[in-house]
């Protein structure tokens, strides 16, 4: 459903005119071919007759809802019937004093209602049509049957026949699977569908016969053609219709019933009256306390996203393509001194061995170590059969809303993809819960290291955030666990850091470096010989608070490179196992850059934080 807050009911009541729009629905159940020249045809037709609605073309026929004056809908039908494959067409009427519709919109789709079950062709087959006037006959005498209403739950709220039993959709999609929670008697007594003008009928019923329904009618034209005909026996309330009028009594004039914009559920007048009846936001079906709502958007994304993680992507062998893009240094170098002076921690033999064997690719065709290269250029790494490290894929949604996502990254499981992780990585993990979006880094964290993470839904969104990371006005606050007992209360440490990473690949002092500047607390002190520290960086330096506690003489609790008597170790992402790093970024606050209001989010605590808040 697609339309938005119809005019109130006073302005209706106000400005109503004679009826001067012609409203025609119709399909047809038909093979088309020549798609594309089909809908220019229609569509350069409609446009020159000022027409407005929908047309939907398919390889198995055409559905569609138009409205104009009468003149261009005579010529428009005209025209469709001058076609052997629309010739016949249907065609049902009503009246409105309003364009029922915003624009002109003529579709190519897979299917002209969409149901999803392959063998099922109304174009070659239906169930038995039952004249509106022949089911009137049948309930006015009683007759025992099962109407059966195919619509969907938001459609049969507004009404229905007397007795009718709903199939219970939110979709037509979910049609075959609620067929399979029918009662089993069911199958063995008349069964009369309808719908609101015969479409989803016309695969609904050869769907049920496959599935052992023995005496299935279908309502021909649907509930409108019923109203056209008989008027509102045993019918009650209003239909739902698919343009901006919303739902028609049974004389197929236009109700006072609207529609939520936010949920998009058709509204009577007397919900129209309530106190959550909130034009443009909320109404009875869909109204919340903005707490509620976002508890309720959490679930569904934290649902989505624990599927996606279960099995982890990368642990699954699979083909992987790994970029590799050529930056402006590397213009007009071949690709194997490109190779190897973009990864020096590959021999060149390994990349030869590589080229050799068709794995380096240049839009899909494999290179010879002599190609030139030029900047921007894109190559590829072919890796088949790739398998991953396990990561920790605990990740909870701790805030959700249009424009950001605030999750608690567990350790150890990298933000991005990189060395060997790919598809085991926080972005695409997330990028899996989120289809269609492109999910964006407003910061990072180490791949050891927990928290709280700003991940941006829009471009310009995490471009204000980096604006706010960039002049400090971003508080964050960290845990760390170190080996040794602080001397003082509070300390705050400004040794600068390096700008490059030196041989072992992380940051060190330097004091030529960056400036950097770190605020520590010291919480408590445990017998084991270790302390809890709280942590603000005031300062946005790699490796800050790991290599500044490390200096100081406190490193980090399973920090796997800056080691006790500072030492440093070569590894660099912990396994599933191992000891963790005991670094968390517990708090973070910042201003929303929608509205610039103040927001705190908190991730909980880890297990090696074991002692009361003080």
């Amino acid at each position: 459903m697609s339309s938005p807050e119809k005019r109130s009911t006073e302005t209706r009541s106000l400005d109503r005119q004679p009826s001067e729009f012609i409203n025609v629905s119709a399909y047809k159940f038909v093979a088309l071919d020549n798609l594309p020249e089909r809908r220019a045809e229609l569509l350069a037709l409609a446009t020159e007759l000022e027409l407005k609605g929908t047309v939907l073309l398919s390889q198995e026929g055409i559905n569609l809802f138009v409205a104009g004056p009468r003149r261009a809908i005579d010529q428009w039908v005209a025209f469709l019937e001058q076609s052997p494959e629309y010739h016949g067409l249907p065609i049902k009427e009503s009246l409105s004093d309003h364009q029922p519709f915003s624009r002109m919109l003529v579709r190519i789709k897979r299917e002209i209602i969409t149901f999803g079950v392959e063998g099922i062709e109304p174009q070659h087959r239906t169930s038995p049509k039952l004249s509106a006037r022949q089911l009137k006959a049948w309930l006015d005498a009683g007759k025992p049957l099962t109407l059966l209403d195919v619509r969907n739950d938001y459609e049969v709220d507004l009404g229905s026949f007397e007795s009718a039993t709903r199939i219970g959709v939110d979709h037509f999609r979910q049609f075959p699977a609620a067929v399979e929670r029918l009662p089993e008697e069911m199958k063995h007594r008349p069964v009369v569908m309808f719908c609101t003008g015969g479409i989803r009928c016309e695969k609904a019923g050869p769907f049920m016969e496959r599935e052992g329904f023995g005496e299935v009618y279908q309502l021909d034209g649907g509930i409108l053609r019923y109203f056209e005909e008989c008027g509102g026996d045993h019918y009650e309330g209003e239909c739902f219709v698919f343009d901006k009028r919303v739902a028609v009594d049974a004389e197929l004039q236009e109700t006072e019933t609207t529609q939520c914009y936010a949920c998009q559920h058709p509204l009577t007048a007397a919900e129209q009256a309530s106190e959550h009846y909130q034009p443009g936001n909320s109404c009875p079906h869909c109204y919340r306390t903005p707490a509620a709502r976002m508890r309720e958007r959490i679930a569904d994304r934290q649902a989505a996203l624990d599927q996606v993680c279960q099995p982890l992507p990368g642990s699954q062998p699979y083909h992987n393509r790994r970029p590799l893009n050529v930056p402006g240094r590397f213009d007009h170098y071949t690709v194997i001194d490109f190779l190897n002076a973009y990864h020096p921690h590959v021999t060149a033999e390994r990349w030869r061995q590589e080229i050799a064997a068709g794995r380096i690719v240049y839009q899909d065709q494999p290179v010879d170590e002599t190609k030139p290269l030029r900047a921007g250029m894109r190559l590829e790494h072919l890796i088949p059969e790739t398998t991953e490290p396990d990561v920790s894929a605990q990740i909870k949604i701790l805030h959700e809303d249009d424009d950001l996502l605030v999750v608690d990254k567990p350790a150890p499981l990298p933000m991005h993809p990189c060395g060997r992780y790919n598809r085991n990585s926080l972005i695409y993990l997330v990028d899996q819960a989120f289809p269609g979006e492109k999910i964006r880094m407003a910061h990072r964290l180490d791949a050891n290291t927990s928290g709280c993470v700003i991940l941006c839904r829009k471009k310009t969104i995490c471009h204000q955030l980096h604006q706010q990371f960039e002049a400090g006005r971003i508080e964050k606050i960290y845990l760390a666990r170190v080996l040794g007992h602080p001397a003082w209360d509070e300390f705050t440490e400004t040794a600068r850091i390096s700008t490059e990473p030196g041989p072992t690949g992380v940051r060190r002092i330097d004091p030529d470096g960056l400036r950097a500047e770190t605020w520590f607390r010291k919480q408590q002190v445990f017998p084991d010989g270790t302390a809890l520290i709280e942590c603000r960086p005031l300062t946005g330096r790699t490796n800050q608070i790991r290599l500044h506690l490390w200096h100081l003489g406190l490193p980090i609790q399973g920090d796997p490179v800056f080691l006790p008597d500072q030492a440093l170790g070569t590894r660099q992402t912990l396994d599933m196992g191992d000891p963790p790093l005991c670094l968390h970024a517990e708090q973070i606050r910042f201003n929303h850059p929608r509205d610039q209001q103040s927001l705190g989010i908190q991730a909980t605590r880890p297990d090696w934080v074991s002692f009361e808040r003080t």
